[in-house]
Formats: C-alpha cells, structure tokens, sequence
C-alpha cells in the first residue's frame, strides 16, 4: 500500500502530537490555553494534519505561524480557530488577511495605519496583537513609552482591535531563568500600564514559550496563552532544560530502504573525494537519500543509521540523492531492508537531539530542513491515515 514511499519518507505519529498536547497542558495554570506554533510546515512536521487534530481540543485558543502565505494555507485547508502571524506583515496581504480573521503582529506605525485604511474600507475589523521587545532586540517595541505610544495609537484607529500583546524569551531554555523572569517583569510592567492607560484589559497576553511551559520556575510566565512550539514535537528545547519535567514522544522518524548491497575492494575509496578508503573486507549498502532530502552532508564518515536493530555507519561523503553505510557487522542484510535513519529500531534508537550534534545542526533546523521531496506519512494507531508530498499542496488520505 504505501510501496510510493520505499526511497523514504518521513512518518508522522499523531497520537504522539495528541499526547504532548495533553501532557503540555498538564503543566500550565487552568487558565490559560495553548497557542500551537505550526510555523515553516509545523517544524517539517506537517501543519495541516496536525492543526486538524489540535482544534479539537476546548484548551487549544490556535495558531501561530510565521507568514501569512502559511496563515492562509491553514485556513484554505478548514482551520477555523483563531491565527495568529508572528513575524511581520507585508501590506500585499492587508485586505485578504483581514477578510479571512488572521492576527498580524504590531510594533510599526506604518503598519497600524495601513491596516486600519484596508480595515475600513472592506467594511471589517482586524484584530492585532501588539509584539513588545523585552530583550530579544528582534522585533517589536521597547516596553516604555515607545510601546505605550504605539498601543495609543492602535487604540483610536478605526478598525483596529487590540486583541492581544506578546513577548518572546531568549534564554528561557537556560539552566539559569534570572534573564527569562526579568524579561516576564518588565513585559507585566508594561502590559498594567497599557491598561490603565486604555481603561480596559487586554484580552490575551503571552509570553511562555516551550521552555516556560516546561520549568517550574517560570509557571508564574503563563498569563493567558502560552506559545508551544519544539516540545509539541517531542523534542527538547535545549539540553539544559529538566528532560524529566514532561513526557514527551517523538513525533517524527525518517526511513528509507536499501537498494543495494555489495563487497567493497581493497583499494578503493567510498563517495566523492575518497574521503573513506576501504583497508579490510567489507560490505557496503547505498541508502537512496541524500542532502538533497535535507540529511546533512555533515553526517559524511560520523553519522549511522539502524538496519535489523543494528548500528550501520556512513562511510564516505553523503551525495545529494545516495550515501553509503558499512554493514560488513549485520547479519543477513540485503535489498529493500528498512533503514532508520531518525527513529527506533528494536533497543537502538537514533534522535533527532543526537544527529543535531553530530552534524553540527541545531535541532530544530534538523527537523525544518527536511525537503518537501520526502513525503510526510501520517499515522493513526500505528497506521497510515494520510500523506503530503511535494507535488500537491493537499493532503490525500489513505
């Protein structure tokens, strides 16, 4: 049935992504709700399938992405909880986000302006969320006058909605939270001002991110919302963060299969370059995957991967469509065995955390970096239910 997907895929477990929903939400106060972040494709992890399962949930408030093209891809596909784009909002998009309820994030003037003429003359209200700079130096504005000039100013323009109003933690994932909870102190000081400038609450203020939602000594950071974005994946947000605090279940594993397995001759080198010269017998296995699909070339003569619950090293360079694994030491091996290169296979397991160091690739960028030509395969009670590949925006079901 799913013979398409022999030269590899990326497999998808759903009731992962449903247990670190719940196991997240068991973490936070009882009231706030989770903001789900899907941006760059749901970290490679597939936006669509996951935002279908996650808006089921009464605690789930919706969606962070990063553009609006991704917004609007969400929408398109029947998502119908709240939206909110992170990063900034070019004004080809103002009326179309507008007409389809998607926040932008605030902290230009400009921007305010723009959206309220585009607002008014489609005869609809835009709802925004304000991105104050607590100490990222990224985006948004400072916590001082600036930023209460700018909520002001969103305040009287006509059809603009203050709905919301945001911060992000730099070093929350850091054993030492001083910095985070500096930044949560200077976001709460701004966010009272703010409101006994206006008269009102805020509707929804956030700030926690993975690792707020983690560590107990940022529970006091989760006001209405919280942001979860690595951890919804089942992975970690640093290594100095408690692994033991939440149970979480990796989401995402990528196999492939041999296609050809042979004796190497004294002599001769592996890949490109010979980086790799055969000195012994040996048997070599060509894995039909390369940095093509997003697996590093820095994996050249350092990574592995599993064949038969054993460890098969890379030998030589990893090309753009193939690379080579030693498996002189695994008995049996041959033709269209399954190859793990993320994943579990009996007691061996190889994490997406480990091949992040290996190849000097952060864990996030590891997964992110996984190509479109690898087809994403979603699984419901250890089967298939779903799959999205580069060829289609849509998701076909099984």
């Amino acid at each position: 049935m799913l013979e398409q997907f022999d030269r590899g895929y990326v497999r998808i477990d759903l009731d992962a992504v449903e247990h670190n929903i719940d196991a997240m939400y068991e973490r936070i106060d009882r009231k706030s709700s989770l903001i789900l972040v899907v941006k760059t494709d749901a970290y490679g992890h597939g936006a669509v399938p996951i935002a279908q399962l996650a808006e089921k949930k009464s605690f789930v408030w919706g969606f962070a992405a990063a553009t609006f093209e991704e917004a609007k891809h969400l929408r398109e596909c029947g998502i119908e909880k709240p939206i909110l784009i992170l990063g900034y909002t070019f004004p080809y998009c103002y009326e179309e986000m507008i007409a389809l309820d998607i926040r932008p994030a605030v902290f230009r003037e400009d921007t305010l302006k723009e959206l309220s003429r585009t607002a008014v003359e489609i005869g609809k209200k835009v709802k925004v969320h304000i991105k104050v700079d607590t100490g990222m130096s990224r985006i948004g504005v400072y916590p001082d006058e600036e930023g209460l000039s700018l909520i002001r100013e969103a305040n009287k323009l006509p059809g603009i909605e203050i709905e919301g109003v945001f911060t992000h933690f730099a070093r929350a994932d850091e054993a030492d939270k001083q910095s985070a909870l500096r930044q949560y102190e200077a976001f709460c000081r701004f966010v009272a001002d703010a409101e006994r400038m206006l008269g009102k609450p805020i509707p929804v203020r956030h700030c926690a991110n993975s690792a707020a939602i983690m560590e107990s000594e940022l529970a006091c950071t989760h006001m209405d919302c919280v942001r979860a974005g690595i951890t919804l994946y089942g992975l970690w947000p640093s290594d100095e963060v408690n692994h033991k605090a939440i149970d979480l279940k990796p989401v995402l594993s990528l196999r492939s299969r041999l296609i050809y397995v042979k004796e190497g001759r004294i002599g001769s080198g592996v890949s490109y370059g010979g980086t790799y010269q055969i000195t012994k017998p040996i048997k070599i296995a060509t894995v039909p995957l390369g940095y093509g699909d997003g697996y590093p070339r820095s994996l050249s003569n350092c990574g592995y991967v599993l064949i038969r619950g054993r460890k098969a090293p890379i030998i030589g360079r990893v090309c753009m469509d193939q690379f080579m694994v030693d498996v002189t030491d695994i008995p049996g091996v041959s033709c269209n065995d399954e190859v793990i290169l993320i994943g579990a296979d009996g007691s061996e397991r190889i994490s997406m955390e480990e091949l992040g160091n290996l190849s000097g690739r952060f864990n996030y960028e590891f997964a992110c970096d996984l190509g479109k030509r690898l087809p994403r395969v979603f699984y419901r009670r250890e089967s298939a239910v779903a799959y999205t590949d580069q060829f289609s925006s849509h998701l076909h079901r099984l």
